[in-house]
């Protein structure tokens, strides 16, 4: 060209208008879509906002791998591609950048980015150019001031050695190795072991699915989030608010270090959960309303799942997003009544307010199952149980626990039932009434749950007919599972080897000593046959009895034949009212029992029924619905059943409506003959040396201190003369031994009570105490020293009974060993025996109180109900002082009565 034309071309220049300079814009980094290339999105204004993608201008950047699914074809990394994104990626993911476009004649976008609010940031192009990681175009045609600056910047770093132009590593190293396929998906679950594994999200499907890259191994997941699932995007269209979802994961997780836990493998796609020091993202989707639990990979989840179900459920509460039409399941009924039997571990009946029973089941939960044949229990001949012998309350596992924890919480009790769904009638099931049933503030099925007594019904995702609280029911489940309660313990399953000796006479003889002489003991009325004959469980003896009530006579009730829809055995009058009667009084009820005698033909034991004191014999009498037996024998419950009786017959009550009464001489009343009965005081000086759990109190007579101190002298003279050699005595249970006590490494005479392994179970006789150890320090008698008894006496205090809460029994325990065991002498009488065993009260010998019942005053014990004549009035003074605990809300009682069912007994946290 001519120097006239250049001067020409020159002026042409200067007189057309030069175009502005671009504006600057501003937003926020996306993703890295390689090392020249980013994606900005702009600022969130009430959705999605827009994006594009801008190449850095004058630079070209090492190309990344791709991989092609349709033409199932993969380019590998050119070296330093990775390190180029990396570096880009977490410089700029999520921050603040300005930037100025430069359109292209192929439409794509060059420019410039800077780090920050304005121009001032670095520059993100000589960034990368000054670590050596990209190539500066060196096209003379293009020359520029901002071009030059980094053609010196590449310049330099060539000379330093940095990144591309780095000599010390082959170029080979620095290419990934990414792995998009894997043959066995579960193989790499179970390689990982359920552990973090850090990670880069490289894409969002939806909202719970996931493109990630394993680091550093690079393997090329697609990742299910666990417990969730997000609105989908579908061929004719995105479900409402996948859009939302997906914006909310990708200005979050895109691009972003998270640690994966890879908990299942579904075909080609993995299952798992996402940790990111900023929270849950699956937590976080619920809590906005933009996903929904999935029961079915919830399963799968590592971490807490109740906070996902509580996630959920704050969402539909406030009807955010996807739940913003939801309408909370209305229950179809709401009824108040008393629960009068528990028929399985699951259902119970409930008589309505209306006079109505209702048998309803527990929604969602299912009760202890019956275990596979493989793992039942054996019986006798080795077989397992079936047909009449199997029995399920007692031979499946943890029946039996969750029956009782629904009994004796529930029996007797007002609740309140809430209907959530019906079950429709089946070829293999009834229709059931499935409901949630409180008492106080407590779910019971949720109590039931959180102990381990039951679980939690699996339904179909979009299966509404479940529990209004379900979703605290799987927070229990998820709580017992960590525990290891009930269903969830990995051992220690209860097996119930409970004797039914109620149709066998001869094994119910064998019975008959030990009950008669236990006088009073506790008992479970399992079953009422009619008014005065009843099937009992006693857990003291660990079997079934059947038990027929003394000194009455009762109407037989009718009956009808199993199976049979006619047919049967007519009752006579009142029979039937007499079998109500009892059902309601004691039908599962905790009782108390006192054996006279059996039955002369039959396995039936005869005996007083007692409930809350109320001697049920009397009380049938009372009713007009029994009748004082010619048999029944001179006792102290004769002139109160007599009593009952009379008041019948004068009110003329249910068999005494119409009958005619011959008159006949009543006897004598001998009361007075008799003379006042008084309680007898023989006080011995004793020291308490041990107060057990359950409170028992052994004691030594002051005035064999010396005798016990010179045998003990002795025995440890003998030991050190010949001492015993370590493993030459094998120790058996009831052996008479020696033993080395722990605390002061003493010898002293021990009672073998049992043997486990090299574990050795020994009772102190002459202290009371009891403790486990090795058997290396367990030794034979020597000759001469089991001639003497025990120094140590075993009682039983009089009148008065543990609570039944733990903490409360502990603490009477102890107040009473502050008390007692202090080496100091009280001085002890001896009020009654109870199977032997002597019941006694103590006194302190300088300002003779009672101590027992200034515990009782204290409100650490409670007092038992009782009818011997001898100690009224020390049961009444115990009763007065029990009423003073009460009135003073002490101890026991600061919340009130304890007979009463508290919410806190069922063990729910909140």
């Amino acid at each position: 060209m001519s120097q006239a034309n250049k001067q020409q071309q020159q002026q042409q220049q200067e007189q057309t208008p030069q175009a502005p300079p671009p504006k600057p814009s501003f937003g926020i980094v996306k993703q890295i879509v390689s090392g020249d290339s980013i994606t900005i999105r702009g600022i969130p204004k009430g959705g999605p906002p827009p994006e594009k993608t801008l190449i850095l201008s004058n630079i070209i950047a090492p190309k990344l791998g791709r991989r092609n699914v349709n033409l199932k074809t993969e380019s590998p990394d050119e070296p330093y591609a990775w390190e180029a994104r990396e570096f880009l990626r977490k410089m700029l993911v999520g921050q603040e950048v300005t930037f100025i476009e430069e359109k292209a004649p192929n439409n794509r976008i060059y420019g410039r980015v800077w780090i920050g609010k304005d121009q001032s940031g670095p520059d993100v192009t000589e960034l990368l150019v000054s670590e050596g990681l990209v190539t500066v175009k060196r096209d003379t045609r293009l020359s520029s001031p901002e071009l030059s600056r980094l053609q010196e910047l590449e310049d330099a770093a060539k000379a330093a050695g940095k990144g591309r132009f780095s000599t010390s590593t082959p170029a080979s190293e620095h290419v990934r190795d990414i792995k998009y396929t894997i043959e066995n998906p579960m193989s790499l679950v179970d390689k990982y072991g359920g552990k973090p594994v850090k990670a880069v999200i490289e894409h969002v499907r939806d909202g719970s699915t996931l493109k990630a890259l394993l680091i550093p191994d690079f393997y090329h997941i697609t990742l299910a989030i666990s417990g969730i699932r997000c609105p989908a995007f579908k061929q004719d269209g995105p479900e409402p608010f996948a859009d939302q979802a997906k914006f909310f994961v990708e200005s979050r997780l895109l691009q972003r270090d998270v640690e994966v836990i890879l908990e299942s493998a579904n075909n080609t796609q993995f299952v798992g959960s996402i940790l990111h020091p900023k929270g849950n993202i699956a937590e976080a989707l619920l809590s906005e309303g933009f996903a929904r639990c999935v029961d079915w990979s919830m399963n799968h989840l590592k971490t807490d799942k109740h906070k996902l179900y509580l996630a959920e459920k704050a969402a539909k509460e406030k009807r955010l997003n996807r739940w913003k039409d939801y309408v909370p399941p209305k229950p179809s009924e709401e009824m108040n009544g008393t629960v009068i039997e528990v028929t399985s571990a699951d259902a119970m009946i409930v008589r309505m307010t209306n006079g109505d029973t209702k048998k309803i089941f527990l929604s969602s939960i299912r009760p202890p199952p019956r275990p596979k044949e493989k793992d039942e229990k054996k019986g006798e001949d080795g077989k397992v149980p079936r047909g009449k012998d199997f029995r399920p309350l007692y031979d499946i596992p943890w029946m039996f626990e969750a029956r009782e924890f629904l009994r004796k919480k529930l029996i007797g009790k007002q609740v309140k039932v809430v209907v959530d769904y019906v079950q429709p009638l089946t070829d293999k099931f009834p229709e059931k009434t499935c409901c949630t049933v409180t008492i106080g503030k407590v779910n019971i099925a949720e109590a039931m749950v959180s102990k381990g007594y039951a679980t939690v019904v699996r339904y179909r995702q979009n299966d509404d007919q479940r529990s209004s609280h379900y979703n605290d029911l799987l927070f229990a489940e998820s709580k017992a599972e960590k525990s290891g309660n009930g269903l969830h313990a990995k051992k220690d399953v209860p097996l119930q080897r409970i004797r039914d000796v109620s149709t066998d006479p001869a094994a119910a003889k064998s019975h008959l000593q030990s009950l008669k002489r236990a006088r009073e003991m506790k008992a479970v009325v399992e079953f009422v046959t009619s008014g005065s004959r009843l099937k009992l469980f006693i857990p003291k003896e660990y079997c079934l009895i059947t038990f027929l009530l003394a000194g009455v006579k009762c109407p037989r009730a009718s009956r009808i034949n199993p199976g049979a829809t006619t047919g049967g055995m007519e009752g006579e009058p009142y029979g039937d009212e007499a079998l109500a009667f009892t059902r309601r009084f004691c039908f599962q009820r905790d009782v108390d029992v006192q054996i006279e005698n059996m039955e002369s033909k039959g396995s039936g034991f005869i005996g007083w029924l007692f409930l809350d004191g109320v001697n049920l014999s009397v009380a049938l009498v009372e009713e007009g619905l029994a009748e004082v037996s010619n048999f029944v024998e001179q006792g102290e419950y004769l002139k109160a059943l007599k009593a009952a009786e009379e008041r019948a017959k004068a009110k003329k009550l249910n068999i005494w409506e119409n009958r005619v009464e011959i008159e006949v001489e009543p006897e004598k009343e001998r009361e007075e003959e008799r003379g006042p009965v008084g309680r007898k005081i023989d006080y011995q000086e004793v020291v308490v040396c041990e107060v057990t759990e359950d409170l028992h109190v052994y004691t030594q007579k002051v005035d064999q201190k010396a005798n016990l101190e010179s045998m003990l002298t002795r025995l440890r003279q003998e030991i050190a003369a010949n001492p015993p050699l370590a493993g030459a005595y094998t120790p058996k249970k009831g052996d008479l031994a020696i033993a080395k006590f722990t605390e002061d490494d003493e010898w002293y005479r021990v009672k073998i009570e049992k043997v486990s392994g090299s574990n050795v179970s020994v009772f102190y006789i002459d202290y009371g105490n009891r403790e486990v150890i090795n058997s290396t320090r367990v030794a034979a008698m020597p000759a001469g020293f089991g001639a003497d008894k025990p120094y140590a006496t075993e009682n039983i205090l009089a009148l008065v009974a543990l609570p039944k809460d733990d903490d409360d029994k502990k603490a009477a325990v102890d107040a009473l060993r502050e008390d007692t065991v202090n080496g100091k002498p009280v001085l002890l009488n001896i009020e009654y025996r109870n199977a032997g065993v002597p019941a006694v009260t103590l006194v302190d010998p300088t300002t003779k109180a009672d101590l027992v019942k200034a515990l009782v005053a204290d409100g650490f014990l409670i007092c038992t109900p009782g009818r011997d004549r001898k100690l009224k009035e020390l049961r009444e003074e115990y009763r007065k002082a029990e009423q003073e605990a009460r009135d003073n809300h002490r101890n026991i009682w600061q919340y009130g009565d304890i007979t009463e069912d508290d919410a806190k007994e069922f063990g729910i946290g909140r």
